[in-house]
């Protein structure tokens, strides 16, 4: 599998990656999906690269086949390769809900890397953290806790995107504490940033 990626063929485009993806999904080839996640070490960075993109892709699609990599996954969080560790935020936010023990039990790496990462591992541990909210009690307070905390401290123009990715998690027993913190907000908002966030609130209230 690895000769079908996008760098093996001289291509800077993610075309051939995101067929490669589709393939391995349609056959469920769990052996051509190990074949790729063992790339995710490979020394040539391009090939390490495109192998995390078809590692989201797939994740994009059809989470089950790449849950069992979760660790992997996690290992990465930390890599010098920017690429590898926000692509692996991404592929962990397709699977968190499929995932949540091997998650939480290095929940502390995670956190890590939300605090320490690029806007696009930021983005996606939002996912993660309101899919993990979804779980065990104990969990969800403490990822509800996290996530509360990040719409009181994040930058105004992360919000809309943000409060769109933790709406998954939204039920009536916390629905107050967030529409407090938007309602907060609201004055550091755009004209455009605020149409969204008061298309959330509308959520909220009508729970």
């Amino acid at each position: 599998m690895i000769e079908k990626l996008a760098c093996k063929s001289g291509r800077n485009d993610e075309t051939l990656n995101i067929e490669l993806a589709i393939l391995l999904c349609n056959k469920e080839d769990n052996i051509g999906i190990k074949e790729i996640v063992d790339g995710l070490n490979n020394k040539d960075k391009a090939i390490a690269n495109d192998c995390i993109k078809v590692v989201y892709e797939i994740g994009e699609r059809k989470p089950e086949l790449i849950a069992n990599y979760a660790k992997d996954f996690i290992s990465l969080l930390h890599s010098k390769n920017n690429r590898l560790a926000w692509g692996s935020m991404t592929a962990l936010s397709t699977i968190a809900d499929l995932t949540p023990k091997v998650l939480l039990e290095n929940i502390e790496t995670i956190q890590s890397a939300y605090q320490n990462g690029s806007v696009i591992t930021i983005d996606n541990s939002i996912t993660v953290f309101a899919k993990l909210c979804n779980t065990n009690k104990g969990s969800s307070d403490k990822m509800l806790s996290i996530l509360l905390y990040h719409f009181e401290t994040c930058r105004a123009k992360e919000i809309p995107q943000h409060i769109e990715r933790a709406s998954i998690c939204f039920t009536n027993e916390n629905k107050d504490a967030f529409i407090k913190i938007l309602e907060n907000r609201k004055d550091e908002l755009s004209l455009s940033q605020l149409t969204r966030v008061n298309k959330i609130l509308k959520k909220l209230q009508s729970l």
